[in-house]
């Protein structure tokens, strides 16, 4: 159990922390030479069941509050210091504040300094804390007044926390392992080592994983769980890692240790977000500081159902961060003012991967709504009913933060359909999985009806006229399911109705028995239509009908103008441009190189590759191509 301490300056947090561990948690030197508390600070004692209790000691001071964060979100419990002879205090009333926000409800208060004051000033400020905390998530909490400098009251303190411990159930290991690092130091013959508290799962000496935003790899060389030698920290424990791969200054506060599923920085953030009763009211695209795990950053409010939140009030919200952040479903979050002055308010995350465009239509806000429900198989399926284009499973699975294993148990609870022949995996409603069948096949029979000389669409024309927001992994899912169920049937790249078909006339096939040899005789630079009208002495204006023809059945494609090729000469080129692109550092195609492999003009392979941009099997980035669609069929 991690107990996490809250309270104004001198109110005696560190004292007391002393008086029940042993341990100094003041740790700076500064801090020492001016008796206050400045960051975090640990400290440490065993249970009589073997257990060890942990303690975040946090700093009291105004100006120190993003301390005070970095420590406060992941505790089991808290321990709140009033001292005897101040009595509540800003710090007081703003740390509980926050401790409220973080959904923090389990608690005891120390009324500290006793020995300074009268017993009725003890019994007046004991009355006025419980007034106080009535309207908390604290109400009811035990106080236990005491001093630190005499030890009156320190054991049935440590006493209510042995209890405390036995009492409540340890977190569940489930889940990715996420550690919220809030320290990171260099030992000498150890090397680099990061200090924070399990958010969820497990971690195992040995394991690799991450550092993230910045997405370094590391490797587990030790693991210190609760201050304790262990083979593996569990979630609720805080652990000190022993690292390798990476170097102090390559890790920092707010980093995120964890495996790479999980990794999948945002400067989005969805949330349900609750404003504080004596904040001022929270305006659209306000500023604000965030704090969430132990990472602070700034950003802008974005409300997503009015243009202003009055205080006491929740409304749904996108954070937009000025740099990227981890996070997952359930994490909780503070905000604080412009200035970092004032706590406003706080929530809970809901999509750590929302769209920046359309974050107010009432198909967004019904996934919010999905978000929220109580469990994963009613938020699984509450999605799947408003997801047009589907579910994008790795992506739910990181927000959700499920194992494959969790996500597989999951799924095969949940009545769906899963198109995984290509990643990223994608769940769909079975209604909705059929209406996209449906409107694919209705789809052809237009085409079929309006161009009657062409055989069909290939795969890529075909999603855009269907489904343009479904993942190209998807659709082609969907076209094996059709063609699987013979309701589709394929020739080469082209996509078309069972029995629909095009043919040449007699004297048409004459020729273009004629004609396909020239073609496949130089396949990466066959000769023009006014060539081939030459060589064969045939009209230039009947070999290009013809050929027109001819592509609209698939037996070429027209490249550039008046230049066709054979399909197995495109696919042959398009497995080049694939090659050029896997071996340059960048993944980019120039002419320059693509020219030399397919020993052509410049001219040429300029059109081979602005061909491929005009398809959608690459694009253009400035004078360089990029494959966009590696699915794409010829």
């Amino acid at each position: 159990m991690i107990v996490g301490t809250a309270g104004h300056i001198d109110h005696g947090k560190t004292s007391l922390v002393k008086a029940l561990t042993g341990i100094d948690a003041d740790r700076l030197k500064e801090e020492k030479e001016r008796g206050i508390t400045l960051d975090l600070g640990y400290a440490y004692a065993p249970l009589p069941n073997g257990d060890i209790l942990g303690f975040i000691d946090v700093p009291g001071h105004e100006k120190l509050v993003h301390n005070m964060l970095a420590g406060a979100t992941g505790i089991d419990t808290v321990l709140l210091i009033v001292a005897a002879d101040d009595g509540i205090m800003p710090q007081t009333v703003e740390h509980v504040q926050i401790l409220d926000l973080l959904g923090l409800h389990h608690g005891a208060v120390a009324l500290t300094k006793t020995d300074m004051v009268a017993p009725e000033r003890v019994a007046a400020i004991s009355a006025q804390i419980e007034t106080f905390l009535l309207r908390t998530g604290l109400a009811g909490s035990p106080i236990f007044p005491l001093s630190s400098v005499t030890g009156e009251g320190v054991e049935a303190l440590r006493q209510h926390f042995e209890q405390l411990a036995r009492s409540l159930p340890a977190r569940p290991a489930e889940g990715g392992f996420r550690l919220a690092v809030d320290r990171s130091f260099s030992l000498g013959g150890v090397g680099t080592v990061v200090t924070g508290t399990v958010f969820s799962g497990r971690v195992t000496v040995g394991d690799h994983l991450l550092i993230s935003p910045s997405g370094q790899e590391v490797r587990v060389r030790s693991i210190h769980a609760q201050n304790q030698p262990a083979q593996q920290g569990l979630a609720g424990q805080r652990c000190a890692l022993n690292l390798a791969g990476i170097d102090k200054a390559e890790v920092q506060r707010g980093d995120w240790v964890l495996p790479p599923f999980l990794h999948a920085p945002t400067t989005r953030l969805d949330v349900r977000l609750h404003l504080l009763a004596d904040a001022p009211p929270l305006k659209h695209w306000s500023p604000a500081h965030i704090h969430l795990g132990a990472t602070h950053v700034t950003g802008r409010i974005a409300l997503l159902e009015d243009e202003t939140l009055t205080p006491g009030n929740s409304s749904l919200a996108q954070l937009v961060l000025d740099k990227p952040v981890g996070a997952a479903l359930g994490d909780r979050f503070i905000l604080r003012d412009a200035s970092a002055q004032h706590t406003l308010a706080g929530g809970t995350i809901l999509d750590s991967h929302p769209p920046a465009r359309g974050r107010r239509t009432p198909q967004r806000l019904a996934m919010l709504a999905a978000w929220q429900r109580p469990s994963l198989p009613e938020v699984l399926a509450a999605l799947l009913d408003c997801a047009p284009n589907g579910i994008e499973l790795p992506t739910f699975a990181a927000n959700a933060n499920l194992t494959e294993q969790d996500l597989l148990a999951l799924l095969s609870d949940t009545p769906c359909v899963v198109a995984r022949l290509r990643a990223p995996a994608t769940a769909f409603s079975a209604e909705r999985w059929n209406d996209l069948r449906d409107t694919a096949i209705d789809t052809l029979a237009r085409e079929h009806a309006e161009v009657s000389d062409s055989l069909g669409l290939n795969g890529e024309q075909l999603r855009m006229r269907t489904a343009p927001q479904l993942t190209r992994a998807a659709f082609a899912a969907l076209v094996e399911d059709l063609l699987a169920s013979g309701r589709l049937a394929k020739d080469g790249s082209w996509l078309h109705l069972p029995g629909h078909t095009i043919t040449l006339g007699p004297e048409e096939e004459k020729r273009w028995k004629e004609i396909l040899p020239l073609l496949a005789a130089q396949p990466f630079q066959p000769p023009r239509v006014r060539d081939i009208g030459h060589t064969l002495g045939i009209d230039e204006v009947a070999v290009r009908a013809l050929l027109r023809r001819a592509a609209r059945m698939g037996r070429v494609y027209l490249v550039a103008h008046d230049h066709y090729f054979l399909p197995p000469a495109v696919a042959q080129l398009a497995e080049i441009v694939r090659q050029t692109a896997t071996d340059h550092p960048r993944a980019e195609v120039y002419a320059a190189e693509f020219r030399t492999r397919i020993e052509t003009g410049r001219k040429l392979a300029i059109q081979i590759l602005e061909f491929f941009d005009r398809v959608g099997y690459t694009r253009r980035v400035h004078d360089a191509h990029r494959i966009r669609n590696e699915l794409l069929q010829f």
